[in-house]
């Protein structure tokens, strides 16, 4: 059985899936993009302003399904570019604790959705 999770704190999808989805106690975070829920525009000013707003709008589905970044076991980046690996890891510091920080891959890709230069999907365990 799987159930959706969504909540309006981040942004309505685009197309025709869920921003998550609960099954076989996991928890499957859609990929998320730097848009601002309150005013549905893409944050494009720098590469640490795009990754926190799309960790933001990542937090705001883990809190509605009741669970926080430790929670949180993969993650996979999609960037425009891989010269941004460095900056995209400091942001993304401040929201995992590096003793226990997801698996994940960054992988450089030639477009994503609406043009944004940064998209993160997670996959985290369920309580």
């Amino acid at each position: 059985m799987k159930t959706a999770i969504n909540t309006p704190l981040a942004p309505l999808p685009i197309g025709p899936y869920n921003q998550s989805i609960a099954a076989g106690g996991m928890l499957y975070i859609s990929g998320q993009i730097p848009i601002d829920p309150a005013s549905g525009q893409l944050i494009q000013d720098t590469i640490e302003q795009e990754t926190s707003q799309v960790l933001r709008n990542i937090g705001a589905i883990l809190h509605e399904a009741g669970l926080s970044f430790s929670d949180v076991v993969k993650c996979s980046v999609f960037v425009k570019n891989i010269d941004d690996f460095a900056r995209i890891n400091v942001v993304y510091a401040g929201f995992f604790d590096g003793t226990v920080a997801p698996a994940r891959e960054l992988v450089e890709v030639v477009r994503l959705p609406k043009n944004a230069n940064i998209e993160i999907s997670v996959i985290a365990l369920l309580k």
